[in-house]
């Protein structure tokens, strides 16, 4: 049988797939994703769940139901507080935390994927600041504990983080990893907090509002003794070509030259 050729593609199409394709088309695309989740957030209003009661939820389905349900919802932009405080007034504390940091690494991988896939080509280009090329350098240089340092700082957004470190040439095991790591002291503490979400004024309900601080002075202290290897990048000057040195001819004499006078 004889191979039928594909029809030649139109330019018109191709300078549709072009432009569909191209780096800011994608980029547009991320920021209509996250519009749309931050306005579905504020008209949704998830908050409302902690006044009107919780779901009757048991058994190990409904832990991995609600752990895919807690990164789809971080990657939309829900407040990872509400979501950490459900999984403790749901699951209890052990539990809990096991839900809540293995939706925080979902979602993170969620937004760090999206990020790199509709924003790292058209966002890398424009990196040119000074103190923009020196965090990308300590992030893709050093990407496991520069993350782990932005997790253990809670005043870091997080949706931010993730998608900063998209940009960068951070891998991916280093960002998941990191991510699981320093998200604990923080998700912990929330967790507890919605494991005695029904006794505000208990000692333990207290602790755990008390212990949130304890992540910010860490990751304060890290960022304090980190803070001299974060220099910008001084820009290179060009190299101005050395030109030849002419030789010194030596200066002839006049008397040589001219004939003797005749006496």
């Amino acid at each position: 049988m004889l191979d039928v050729a594909p029809p030649p593609v139109k330019p018109a199409t191709r300078r549709a797939r072009a432009v569909l394709l191209s780096p800011w088309s994608r980029l547009g695309l991320l920021a209509a994703l996250l519009t749309g989740s931050a306005i579905a957030v504020w008209l949704w209003q998830p908050q409302r769940l902690l006044t009107h009661g919780w779901a009757e939820l048991t058994g190990g389905t409904a832990v991995l139901l609600f752990t895919a349900a807690y990164g789809v919802g971080t990657a939309a932009l829900v407040p990872r507080p509400l979501l950490n405080l459900a999984a403790g007034a749901l699951f209890g504390i052990q539990a809990g935390l096991a839900t809540a940091i293995g939706g925080t690494v979902i979602g993170a991988g969620i937004a760090f994927g999206l990020g790199r896939l509709l924003g790292q080509d058209a966002l890398r280009p424009l990196l040119r600041g000074r103190w923009l090329m020196a965090a990308d350098r300590q992030l893709s240089h050093h990407g496991f504990r520069s993350m782990l340092a932005i997790r253990l700082f809670p005043g870091v957004p997080f949706a931010a983080a993730n998608y900063c470190a998209a940009v960068s040439r951070m891998g991916w095991p280093s960002f998941l990893l990191a991510t699981g790591l320093g998200s604990v002291p923080n998700t912990a503490a929330y967790v507890v907090a919605g494991s005695r979400a029904t006794t505000p004024t208990s000692p333990v309900f207290l602790l755990a509002l008390a212990f949130i601080t304890v992540p910010a002075v860490a990751g304060a202290l890290v960022a304090w003794r980190k803070r001299g290897r974060i220099r910008p990048v001084e820009p290179v000057r060009p190299v101005e070509p050395v030109r030849p040195v002419e030789p010194v001819r030596p200066t002839e004499s006049a008397s040589a030259d001219e004939p003797a006078p005749r006496g």
